[in-house]
């Protein structure tokens, strides 16, 4: 940062401590980030500006990237271009930005838009400058500031969210030099409103631990005061610097302006003085000579900051003038030079003011020039972009397409779906205006159709959707047929995504019906598989079959290696050799090494996850894990994270995680994807809700599901919510509303394809039917005949919709063990709510979720002591739930811990002679010493309770440690909590 003030710092040393503290702790190696917010002129660049002084004085590298308001147009990673940009042209950081060759898309020596994408796409981008930010941090102290964010570009908040939230903040791995690094980031808080799209970002940042949030505040009025009397040379009175103050709300440069618009002499503030920020900018204004102005108004055209080549262009003053009229509006500090030969307005609302005096003309024409200045210019994705924005507004509409063509072209190779979308919608508005002989070549179909794919990356689905109907409407009745044939079957893949399967069918079936399949063709395969896939998800499994085999045979004739691979993921779901054998997924493994080949990620990803779901329905948990970590991981390289069957692959990932108990890392994964993940796509870090709800967590499960619904309809966001909240009913004891929830969820799910409830259904049943069965039991002990006999045939009419899912998940073939364990544990249910608790119902349960899912067999197990207990076979009650217990406490499911303890203390399962004489082993203190520890008490917190010092209480942990033969404190505290030894907090139930 280059920027210099003349006026003395004022009323903003609180905040300028706690930047400053923050470099120093970035100086010793903890990275920090600070995001500094406040209303327009309230002083966040002079702050940041002393703070960058600071920083500079004491031997770290400064380095800053502004935003900037273009209005409609977005300019890819802006503020980074311009931070890497500097950093580049630093000779110490050469061999850093050697090793990271990703970076050179956004320094302007990468890949033009004409060369294809890097495969690893916008993941591989955001790691290399990550790396590349570490590398210089090794090297030299780093401060990062980012201007401006409320007009940060969506891939800038993106790439910021990455590098604060996995990236640079983190600290390295052990043994690793320390990051010596700080970011600075500001914002007009002003700006925010509430669809804002940085209001979620800094809401997600705001959470991390490395990360502060300043806000400055308007200043004090004996500050601004203090401010006013500064910033005059000469003497000022009492009452004008009382009227400023009034006038300027604590806005530091409110006052300053208010100040300057003063006449020469210490006449008071004319109260015929206009009282608008932008007639206090223009009156300063006006007091420059008309050069100056001139140069000021054509430099608002381009935006904040100009570079000076560009803007001698654009003014076309002889070289002498135009410095004179720099260095007057420079000397009036309305520009700021900076050292890569720019120069920036001061305060944004000094370029808003001036460009909104700008008479439309005067608009026009300038913006006409700095058009045609750009039109030679092909460096970058903001060049292209700035010159869409300046054609549009000079109303030349024909080089406003081809520079959005550009634009979107640019956006595409450094891997900003988003970017390239809004780039593509401009120029398909601007198409219907621009004359036939001035338009590039191509159609709007193509255009449309290319609009959907990024639409598709870019995770919008449903926008995926409406861009290719808009290109079926566009194509009409006069399309060819190979080109109508692509619409159709491109629309109904991208319906399929959005589960509106019966129309995918349609669409698909008119692709196939508009192109033959002789001679053989490649629109003939594709609109062939995109059919396969529709018929298989309405129950056409014939009409699949069928044209599965013809068109893999065309696609081995053709030699379309990607479509052959396509194709055979589809005959294997249909034969008996399927995923869940050995030899269906051999047949998997080789259609994906064909579609890696053949470059075709989306059928890569469709192969993966088939490989790992049917790994996982064949209850091979860890060989699903290791394919669904291959298949997240390739997607992430890929750029294609937020694709359909990538999330899918997130999903299972995240299923298994939670179903193997490990439940922490189904957590953080989740928490981690966040920033990569579209809004739409919260179905793939689902189960992390299910983790929420079994360790108590009612609440945030419950919202995050309620979230799920809260959009378009999706089927696997249904799914995820429904399980979420069918279990969540069940859990508070509300049978009505478990049973509601399973019928609306098996009603949704069924619609989308019409062949009958989905296997999910079974697990639905079995949840519902756990209240169902807790009603029933109640209305047998309050005697109530009548609402238990309708609870028993509630549960019946459920165990009948269970076993119609099953029979449909198995489709005449063996079902999987998850299917299995879930419809044994309904059977269990169901019976409960009938006749009472039964032994060998529930060992069967028990039995059928021992393939691999702790906690649903330690709820089985759960059921399992209770009909134990019922049946007088009480050791073996204790040894289920004892061992149950142990899983709850490891798996931190408190609802159910604490329902197991409950049924050991209701039971007495808990009066073992070993634990009688750990009851006679403790001391009355270390019984106190033992409850503390039971509320996770540290051994701090415990000598503060007990009055004892931290030193004995430890000596008391130890000693409990030792009489209960335990290997820790949470061991000890399990052990405690099984043996009665300590009673728990009372909470809901399991």
């Amino acid at each position: 940062m280059t920027q210099t003030f003349g006026t003395p710092f004022i009323g903003r040393g609180d905040e300028l401590s706690r930047l400053t503290g923050v470099l120093e702790r970035a100086r010793g190696g903890e990275p920090r980030a600070v995001l500094v917010a406040g209303d327009a002129g309230v002083g966040k660049t002079r702050t940041l500006t002393e703070a960058a002084a600071r920083a500079a004085a004491s031997g770290t590298t400064v380095l800053t990237g502004h935003c900037v308001d273009l209005g409609d147009v977005g300019l890819p990673y802006l503020p980074f271009t311009e931070i890497l940009g500097a950093a580049a042209d630093d000779d110490r950081f050469a061999p850093a930005f050697a090793a990271h060759p990703a970076v050179d898309r956004l320094t302007g020596s990468g890949p033009g838009p004409g060369g294809a994408p890097d495969a690893g796409g916008r993941l591989q981008l955001f790691e290399a400058i990550t790396g590349l930010l570490a590398d210089l941090a090794d090297i030299t102290p780093l401060l990062l500031i980012l201007e401006d964010l409320h007009w940060a570009d969506q891939s800038s908040r993106d790439l910021l969210r990455f590098l604060l939230s996995r990236g640079v903040l983190q600290g390295p791995g052990a043994g690793g030099p320390a990051r010596r690094l700080a970011v600075f980031a500001s914002y007009r808080a002003d700006d925010l409103h509430r669809r804002h799209p940085l209001r979620p970002l800094l809401a997600e940042l705001i959470r991390l631990p490395a990360v502060d949030r300043l806000e400055l505040r308007p200043m004090a009025d004996a500050d601004v005061a203090r401010l006013v009397r500064a910033l005059r040379t000469g003497p000022v009175s009492d009452t004008t610097v009382t009227s400023i103050v009034e006038r300027a709300e604590g806005n530091a440069f409110y006052a300053e302006e208010l100040l300057a618009a003063l006449p020469g002499d210490d006449a008071p503030v004319s109260p015929a003085m206009p009282s608008g920020l932008a007639d206090l900018l223009l009156i300063r204004i006006e007091q420059l000579s008309g050069t100056a102005q001139q140069v000021l108004r054509t430099a608002a055209v381009a935006g904040r900051r100009v570079e000076h080549e560009l803007l001698r262009g654009a003014v076309q003053l002889p070289e002498d003038e135009l410095e004179s009229a720099l260095r007057e509006a420079v000397g009036h500090q309305l520009l700021v030079p900076g050292d890569d030969a720019t120069y920036s307005f001061r305060h944004a609302l000094t370029r808003e003011a001036v460009y909104a005096d700008l008479l439309p003309g005067e608009r026009v024409r300038l913006h006409r020039q700095f058009a045609g200045l750009l039109a030679g210019d092909a460096r970058s994705a903001k060049t292209a972009a700035e010159r869409a924005h300046h054609s549009r507004e000079s109303h030349d509409l024909a080089d406003a397409l081809t520079a959005s063509l550009e634009a979107a072209d640019h956006a595409q190779c450094v891997g900003a779906p988003a970017e390239e979308l809004r780039h593509l919608e401009a120029a398909l508005e601007l198409w219907p205006a621009v004359d036939a002989g001035a338009r590039p070549d191509g159609g709007t179909v193509t255009l449309t159709l290319r609009a959907s794919a990024a639409a598709a990356s870019a995770g919008e689905t449903h926008r995926a959707v409406h861009l290719t109907r808009d290109a079926l409407a566009r194509a009409g009745s006069d399309a060819d047929s190979e080109l109508a044939a692509r619409v159709r079957y491109t629309l109904a893949g991208n319906l399929m995504r959005i589960d509106s399967l019966k129309d995918a069918f349609t669409y698909s079936s008119e692709a196939l019906a508009l192109i033959p399949a002789e001679p053989p063709s490649y629109t003939w395969v594709w609109a062939a598989a995109t059919h396969v896939m529709a018929a298989r998800l309405v129950g056409r499994d014939e009409d699949a079959e069928r044209v599965a085999r013809q068109a893999l045979a065309t696609a081995e004739q053709l030699r379309l290696a990607d479509a052959q691979a396509d194709l055979t993921i589809s005959l294997v779901g249909m034969e008996a050799d399927n995923r869940r054998t050995p030899k269906g997924r051999e047949r998997l493994r080789r259609a994906r090494e064909l579609a890696h080949d053949a470059k075709n990620f989306p059928v890569e990803m469709r192969a993966l996850f088939n490989l790992a779901i049917g790994s996982y329905e064949s209850g091979d948990l860890q060989e699903s894990l290791t394919w669904l970590g291959d298949g997240v991981d390739r997607a992430r390289r890929a750029g294609l994270l937020p694709s359909p069957y990538a999330l899918e692959l997130r999903y299972l990932q995240s299923l298994v995680l939670y179903t193997l108990g490990r439940w922490d890392a189904c957590a953080r994964a989740a928490a981690d994807d966040a920033e990569l993940l579209p809004a739409a796509a919260g179905f793939a870090t689902g189960p992390a809700l299910y983790v929420a709800l079994a360790r108590g967590g009612h609440e945030a499960a419950v919202t995050g599901a309620r979230a799920l619904l809260d959009r378009p309809f999706d089927w696997m966001s249904t799914l995820v919510a429904s399980i979420v909240l069918t279990d969540a009913a069940a859990r508070s004891g509300d049978a009505e509303e478990a049973v509601r929830r399973l019928r609306t969820a098996a009603e949704d799910l069924t619609d989308v394809s019409g062949t009958g409830p989905p296997p999910v259904v079974v697990r639905l049943a079995a949840l519902a039917l756990a209240a169902v069965a807790d009603a029933a039991e109640e209305a047998r002990r309050r005697g109530d005949v009548a609402d238990g006999e309708r609870w028993a045939d509630t549960a019946t009419e459920l165990m009948e919709l269970a076993g119609a899912a099953a029979d449909r998940g198995g489709k005449g073939a063996e079902q999987g063990p998850e299917s299995l364990a879930w419809f044994a544990r309904a059977e269990a249910e169901s019976q409960r709510a009938r006749t009472g608790p039964d032994v060998a119902a529930w060992e069967r349960a028990v039995t059928a979720f021992g393939y691999g899912d702790p906690y649903e067999l330690a709820r089985s197990r759960r059921r399992l002591a209770e009909a134990l207990l019922a049946a007088g076979r009480r050791e073996e009650a204790g040894e289920q739930a004892r061992a149950a217990h142990d899983t709850a406490v490891q798996l931190g499911a408190v609802p159910l811990r604490e329902a197991l303890e409950a049924l050991l203390r209701r039971g007495r399962l808990t009066g073992s002679p070993a634990a009688e004489r750990r009851v006679a082993a403790l001391t009355a203190r270390e019984s106190d010493v033992l409850r503390l520890l039971g509320h996770g008490r540290t051994n701090r917190q415990i000598g503060e309770e007990l009055f004892i010092s931290g030193k004995t209480a430890s000596v008391h942990v130890s000693n409990i440690l030792a009489k209960l033969g335990a290997a820790s404190r949470t061991e000890a505290v399990a052990i405690a909590y099984r043996e009665g030894l300590i009673e728990p907090e009372t909470t809901q139930s399991a």
